[in-house]
């Protein structure tokens, strides 16, 4: 199995990384081969309650199928979640998710364990 690399967006093109997970206003789904090179990339609305849709987004996102989500930051409610679901949740090293990709490629990226203090769902 290749892992599928989830990670929050500002822009419809994936280029750019949302700086509050369940705000995103939509998450890019990178699929990656055998050696973490990205071979697919898909963007999705996020269709949160927090975006005028229905559920929160931790939820949502777990019927994208992703192993890994790349994020600033994140609640403790989400992180738990992912946590339960076998999802790895690791913390960005920047904003530009070319960059993202190429630190989490070189395995520079590190888990996120604690939510954010200003998460607002605790």
């Amino acid at each position: 199995m290749t892992p599928r690399v989830l990670i929050p967006t500002e822009d419809v093109e994936g280029k750019v990384m949302a700086g509050h997970f369940g705000r995103a206003p939509y998450f890019a789904i990178f699929d990656t081969d055998e050696s973490n090179n990205v071979v697919l990339t898909n963007v999705y609305p996020n269709t949160g309650s927090h975006q005028g849709g229905e559920g929160h987004a931790h939820d949502n996102v777990l019927e994208m199928n992703p192993n890994v989500i790349i994020v600033n930051g994140m609640g403790p409610r989400g992180i738990k979640r992912f946590q339960d679901s076998n999802v790895a949740v690791l913390r960005a090293s920047s904003n530009s998710i070319g960059s993202i990709l190429e630190a989490y490629s070189k395995g520079a990226l590190t888990e996120l364990t604690e939510g954010c203090s200003d998460a607002h769902h605790k």
